[in-house]
């Protein structure tokens, strides 16, 4: 039975290892030896982990405004300075991601007990007015921050209506598309979360189609350029079919066209006013 390697290794490795298992089992069996045991084990793993080389004192922050440091300081679960076991820096990366502002975050502890965050925050680069409010976004449509007015930030563009933030990409070509009118241009109108009106000063509109908005205020731009046409009283320019543009006149021009025809004249809310020579009569 010696010379069979099975038998041998059950005598040279099992025996004694189930002995051991069985020895150990009954001294554990005992809870106070168990507690004693687990408060051992806790005191050398608390001596280890608050050894000095372990030791996080000061947290420095790099890219970030001041809002977001002091956002990022209080979401540290503890106080510095304390032992890197401490912090947990995956979960403290995803705690940061919800804020809106920041769009990437780089954490790691670096020699000499320095908690170091090298922050990436969003880039406003349009304003989103809509039922709850006014909301900054990034050119992803991504939300920033929330504004209590236009004027400040009066330097970015301007969209409205439902659904707008979800095409801010196309939007923002049109700003860029609307260069040489850009001085009078006072937003972007969504509407039925699928076109857009462009709206000017002096109550314009340019109505874009649902696709190719950005060559139809081009082409409304060339008109613009070769006729002055935006420089008329014209109030509605509508491009929603682009094979066949309308342009809608303004009170005072339909009025000297009806003078010339011979009509009675037209009042500030487009209704027929009433004919003085008749009512004389």
């Amino acid at each position: 039975m010696w010379l069979t390697p099975l038998y041998r290794r059950v005598l040279r490795v099992g025996l004694p290892a189930f002995a051991i298992a069985m020895i150990g089992g009954l001294w554990l069996a005992d809870e106070d030896r168990r507690a004693a045991l687990n408060d051992t084990v806790a005191s050398v793993v608390t001596k280890v982990q608050s050894r000095d080389e372990f030791q996080v004192r000061i947290m420095t922050i790099e890219g970030a405004t001041p809002v977001v440091d002091r956002a990022l300081r209080a979401m540290l679960p503890v106080d510095l300075p304390a032992s890197s076991f401490d912090i947990d820096l995956a979960a403290l990366r995803l705690q940061v991601l919800q804020l809106d502002a920041v769009e990437s975050i780089d954490l790691r502890i670096k020699p000499g007990g320095i908690l170091s965050a090298v922050v990436k925050e969003r880039e406003p680069a349009i304003l989103w007015r809509h039922a709850r409010g006014i909301d900054m976004l990034d050119a992803g449509g991504h939300r920033v921050a929330s504004l209590t007015s236009r004027e400040v930030r009066a330097d970015l563009p301007l969209i409205t209506g439902e659904g707008a933030d979800l095409a801010t990409t196309e939007a923002l070509a049109l700003f860029d598309a609307a260069g040489p009118i850009l001085p009078r241009v006072r937003g972007l109108v969504r509407r039925g979360e699928r076109r857009w009106d462009l709206v000017l000063d002096h109550g314009q509109r340019i109505l874009l189609p649902e696709t190719g908005a950005v060559i139809a205020l081009e082409a409304a731009i060339a008109m613009d350029r070769a006729e002055d046409m935006l420089g008329r009283d014209i109030t509605i320019v509508d491009l929603r079919d682009p094979t066949r543009p309308v342009l809608r006149l303004g009170i005072d021009a339909r009025n000297t066209i009806r003078t010339a025809r011979g009509l009675p004249l037209l009042g500030p809310d487009g209704s027929v006013l009433p004919d003085d020579k008749k009512t004389e009569g």
